[in-house]
């Protein structure tokens, strides 16, 4: 990869699924966190037609935590997915000593300080995409590419997949 980073390492579902969803979203952010579930659920029962891709859009100057949520679940390696669902459902929680809390439940190591900077250009790399691509607030979510600006509710969200 020559040192990029890949903007689609975190993929929830199918990962060759045609239809292809992607998330810029704030861990701190309300409407990220009502969104969260239903994005699993569109992916759950799409039988592995639809996949999610999670990027990091930290809303920092709003949420003062979003970036170090953002840091540790990048620091969380191969249990991102199970952390990314209790941040959300935490989100009232998202100081160090909460998020290495919540780390520390699904198995994953050091998530916090030192251990979590490495992880700053993923998260750079990814705000830098949401940029590019448009997104201003978060949730904004793609579905193969275009901007979607429906409701982020199951039956629209199927819908909008056909």
């Amino acid at each position: 990869m020559n040192g990029e980073i890949d903007l689609y390492r975190h993929v929830y579902g199918n990962v060759t699924a045609p239809i292809t969803v992607v998330e810029y979203g704030d861990f701190e952010c309300p409407y990220c966190g009502a969104a969260a579930p239903v994005l699993r659920e569109l992916v759950d029962t799409s039988d592995g037609a639809v996949r999610l891709v999670f990027r990091h859009f930290p809303l920092f100057e709003v949420h003062p935590f979003a970036l170090t949520a953002a840091l540790a679940a990048e620091a969380s390696g191969e249990h991102f997915w199970q952390l990314h669902a209790l941040l959300f459902t935490h989100q009232d929680h998202l100081r160090d000593p909460d998020l290495q809390s919540l780390a520390d439940k699904v198995g994953a190591g050091p998530v916090t300080g030192e251990a979590a900077q490495a992880f700053q250009p993923a998260v750079q790399a990814d705000y830098a995409a949401g940029i590019a691509d448009g997104a201003r607030g978060t949730p904004t979510l793609f579905i193969n590419g275009r901007i979607y600006t429906g409701r982020t509710e199951l039956r629209a969200l199927q819908a909008a997949l056909v």
